[in-house]
């Protein structure tokens, strides 16, 4: 007789019956276990082990070799949703053939990220998509697609969408906490969120380390209320790594431990990626947290379903069914070709006079030049490249390298001090392998070189190419190739391929030292310390020798001596060329990264030094900008005759580039964020309210220097027939692009909408639709695009509802959002919302139009929000609110100590607000106020008081 399987085992069982049979197996313990980033195997039942979180931004991270694309920033300017969409299939597809060589390698992929880039001074810039919620989403959905794969019931692996929600600084970032309305909320944050997880490809969310209206995301009652009302399907919370813990050590939310982890998993967090690899910590909690009754099994049962079905999903439990359990396809010619496909369309041309595209075939000598001419920047979440192509290998292959000439740019150095030259001790051939190679579940912990002798100093100076990078931040570079890095062992030495790693360990600033004409101390950044001579080596002065104030450690003083200033290596290469590309940008691991915003817009002055001295040599001079982020480059807009900018490409990112200045590829990219002319257009890094501050291209009144959708062409095209009709709760929109010019290419229709007359701020305009085509000289192709009319609306804080206003509505076409081509007008019919009922519903504190000088608070640690002022300086308008036949009462819910001041109708009502017993102990005051009709409402707030909400008394109630 054949033994019948167990019923978690048998693929003819729905995955919520074989779900509900496995979990009653489970013990307490082993459901608990299942909870942290690494859930043991459960052999009794033949489970096993299993771990959340696999890096896949932009290709398989941290797990060695592995195919990689531009960064996600420039996959979001391709404003091509099908090839992002074959990218997510590309890397779904090498996570499994990773997976089947290294079980370390985990099948839910944390990505995309789908934070919008609100402010260009954000760190993590680079892992976002666009500053716009609608072509956020269209390029998440697009690469989840490719991620999950299109089988109905198994998935090729598991997105999870980060960072939930309103997440844009590092400065702070766990403390720091975004103040944001509700209409910032609804109309912008969780939109790039609710879109992807509508499309039915998202297995999850992780929460960011920040607060949001003064609570923790990773305790935040809108995981409950908005993320899982968006989908039936089943949807797992993971935690952002370390964050459980930060509620209680950093951010003091909760007193104890088992108090934040209770809450985070009521709240809706399923799995915590606490202690690294280490289970105890965080079981132990929620053990404790089961004892003081904080926690029942039932909270325990929810988290862990949701994480079994996401396993079951995956084809854990069918192997011979998982039509993904065979996929070898890595490293192909397919993956490569696909890779300089998307690095080809990622490149923007910001601007040309006429001077590109360039002819290979008629023998002009280029100078390529700049300090990312010959570079190939990784990000911290690259793979290990398998195939690597700089602008200077790219150019050579392309233009020939006998009409190539190359000078980097950097300066030559020698450095000097009182026991004689720095030196770089001859090494011999190292078998060592490239920092994290072989990859690493955490390459934060991946240790520098010690193979290789340490600096030390004799009669004979080693030459070193100095690199500054903007903000101070110094590289070395020693004539081979290798930075000077600092290992644990505290020496330094030329051992470090590349600048990199979770601190980075080789960038270093100069200090000068009082008393020293031309004397420095070298500043190690990563330690903290500094650089100091001793017998056995240089190396960063000992923990134990640091001291604060002005005799902080005692480093060697050095003298700098310079060999050659890179600009004079410039000029001569740019004065022996027909024409000069200069490649300028950061290095993704300096001066903007994870857990470090950017202080400026401004190109670090070497490199404009750089561009200056090729312009001042030769006319003719190309800037492309590799960066992870815009710059104000205003003078080099003014001054060169070509500018072109990539986010960093990947591995093909050097042919890519050559491939568009030669004319074999048109440039289509188009920018996915707003490039302001300088530091003076931004807002405050922390201010989220992009409304009140007029921030992105929605709300922002300035002439940027290259505005949200640019990018030009080596064609032409027109733009004819625009036509929008209303059909039910949908506008179908159509119109005709013609390539006028000579060459093929590809155009990015660009379809906006904006109100006509709206009732409330609305965005000046707002892409709602968008289509890259590619056409043949002379050809034309009708576009087609649907826009639901729910687009066209907002939140109604008056109403507390999504509302479309009725009036006319402009829908713009054109080739960016400040280059419209053809508008027509649609109408829509109905009822205006009319003003705030205030008699009925009262008035929330947070539901205001217009605010200064305050900051939106949590209510209570689980629910609701409050307002508090920050200036003393305050107002909360509230326009229009309707009272009727009037109102002889108001009563006031507040917390703290101070006063709520009340002006309608040209009086002003004063309410006291008593000391309370701390933030969440609210009381009801009331007093007379008299109103009646239709008018605004202000609110000015003293001392400390956090107002949650105002009602009225009728007359006659």
């Amino acid at each position: 007789m054949t033994e019948q399987p167990q019923p978690f085992r048998d693929p003819q069982l729905p995955f919520a019956k074989r779900v509900d049979d496995l979990l009653q197996r489970l013990t307490l313990d082993e459901r608990i276990a299942m909870l942290h980033q690494f859930a043991p195997a459960v052999d009794r039942l033949g489970l096993g082990a299993f771990r959340t979180g696999q890096e896949a931004l932009h290709g398989v991270a941290w797990m060695g070799p592995a195919t990689v694309f531009p960064q996600a920033v420039g996959l979001g300017a391709t404003w091509n949703d099908e090839l992002v969409r074959r990218v997510g299939e590309a890397v779904g597809n090498e996570v499994r053939a990773k997976r089947a060589q290294d079980d370390r390698v985990g099948l839910n992929v944390w990505a995309p990220t789908v934070n919008l880039l609100r402010n260009p001074l954000w760190g993590r810039g680079e892992e976002g998509y666009s500053e716009d919620a609608g072509l956020t989403s269209a390029i998440a959905v697009a690469y989840t697609r490719g991620l999950r794969g299109d089988h109905p019931l198994y998935w090729r692996t598991a997105p999870v969408l980060k960072h939930w929600l309103a997440h844009n600084n590092e400065t702070d970032r766990d403390t720091a906490s975004s103040s944001v309305r509700p209409r910032v909320l609804h109309e912008y944050d969780l939109r790039a969120f609710r879109d992807a997880v509508q499309a039915g490809a998202v297995a999850g969310v992780m929460p960011a380390y920040n607060l949001v209206n003064g609570r923790p995301n990773h305790v935040s009652q809108l995981l409950s209320q908005q993320l899982r009302s968006w989908t039936d399907r089943s949807l797992v919370v993971c935690s952002d790594a370390g964050a459980p813990s930060n509620l209680v050590d950093s951010e003091h939310y909760f007193d104890t431990h088992e108090e934040a982890t209770a809450a985070s998993l009521r709240a809706g967090v399923d799995s915590f990626t606490d202690h690294g690899q280490d289970s105890a910590i965080m079981t132990g909690r929620i053990r404790g947290a089961l004892e003081r009754g904080l926690l029942d099994e039932h909270d325990i049962d929810t988290a862990v379903r949701r994480l079994l079905e996401m396993r079951f999903s995956l084809g854990e439990f069918d192997p011979e069914l998982d039509p993904y359990a065979n996929t070898d396809a890595f490293d192909t010619e397919d993956h490569r070709a696909l890779a300089l496909e998307a690095a080809e369309q990622a490149v923007v041309l910001l601007k040309n006079d006429g001077l590109l595209p360039l002819d290979p075939a008629a023998g002009k000598t280029v100078a390529v030049v700049g300090l990312l001419a010959d570079a190939c920047k990784l990000d911290w979440y690259s793979g290990t490249l398998i195939h690597r192509s700089t602008p200077l290998d790219g150019l050579r292959d392309r233009f020939g390298a006998d009409h190539i000439v190359f000078a980097e740019g950097a300066d030559l150095v020698r450095l000097k001090c009182a026991e004689g030259w720095l030196q770089i001790p001859a090494a011999g051939e190292s078998q060592e392998p490239v920092r994290g190679a072989e990859g690493a579940l955490d390459p934060a912990l991946l240790a520098g070189r010690t193979d290789l002798p340490p600096l030390t100093c004799g009669d004979t100076p080693s030459e070193l190419a100095l690199v500054d990078w903007g903000n101070g931040v110094i590289t070395l570079r020693e004539p081979a190739g290798r930075y000077l890095s600092v290992a644990e062992d505290g020496f330094v030495r030329a051992s470090a391929d590349e600048p990199g790693g979770w601190i980075v360990q080789e960038t270093f600033r100069w200090e000068a030292v009082e008393g020293h004409a031309g004397g420095h101390r070298l500043l190690h950044v990563g330690t903290g310390r500094y650089v100091s001579v001793a017998a056995d080596g240089v190396k960063v002065a000992a923990p134990g020798e640091e001291v604060s104030g002005s005799d902080r450690a005692a480093g060697t003083v050095f003298e700098l001596e310079v060999a050659e200033r890179g600009e004079d290596a410039v000029a001569r290469a740019a004065a022996a060329a027909d024409l000069v590309i200069v490649v300028a940008g950061n290095d993704a691991h300096i001066n903007g990264r994870e857990t470090e915003d950017r202080t400026t817009l401004d190109l670090p002055a070497q490199q404009e030094r750089l561009w200056r001295a090729a312009h001042a040599a030769n006319p003719r001079t190309v800037l492309a900008v590799t960066s992870a982020y815009p710059y104000a480059l205003t003078d080099a807009a003014a001054t060169l005759p070509a500018l072109l900018w990539t986010a960093h490409g990947g591995q093909a990112a050097g042919t890519a580039l050559a491939r568009v200045l030669a004319g074999d590829v048109s440039p289509a990219g188009r920018l996915p964020q707003t490039w302001y002319a300088s530091d003076a257009e931004l807002p405050g890094l922390l201010d989220y309210d992009i409304i009140g501050s007029r921030q992105t291209y929605l709300y922002y009144e300035g002439t940027p220097l290259y505005p949200f959708g640019h990018g030009l062409s080596y064609s032409d095209f027109t733009y004819s027939a625009l036509n929008a009709e209303r059909d039910g709760d949908l506008l179908r929109v159509s119109l005709t692009v013609t390539n006028t010019g000579a060459v093929a290419a590809d155009e990015v229709a660009q379809l906006y909408v904006r109100a006509v007359a709206p009732s409330v701020v609305r965005p000046l305009r707002q892409l709602a639709g968008h289509r890259r085509l590619h056409l043949a000289p002379g050809a034309a192709e009708r576009v087609d695009l649907i826009v639901p009319v729910a687009e066209l609306g907002h939140w109604d804080v008056a109403h507390g509802r999504w509302t479309v206003d009725p009036g006319a509505y402009e829908i713009q076409a054109g080739a960016s959002s400040t280059d419209i081509r053809l508008i027509t007008v649609v109408t829509v019919d109905g009822d205006p919302a009319g003003p705030r009922p205030v008699l009925v519903r009262g008035l929330d504190a947070a539901d205001y139009d217009e605010q200064l000088g305050t900051e939106i608070v949590d209510r209570a640690r689980t629910d609701g929000d409050a307002v508090t002022a920050v200036a003393e300086g305050n107002e909360l308008l509230y326009r229009r609110c309707d009272f009727a036949d009037g109102a002889s009462g108001v009563e006031v819910s507040a917390a703290g100590e101070g006063a709520v001041l009340i002006t309608v109708d040209g009086s002003t009502v004063t309410v006291p607000v008593a000391a309370t017993d701390g933030p969440y102990d609210y009381r009801t005051v009331q007093a007379g106020l008299n109103a009646s009709g239709t008018g605004d409402l202000r609110i000015t707030l003293r001392g400390t008081v956090r107002l949650a909400r105002i009602t009225f008394t009728g007359n006659g109630e």
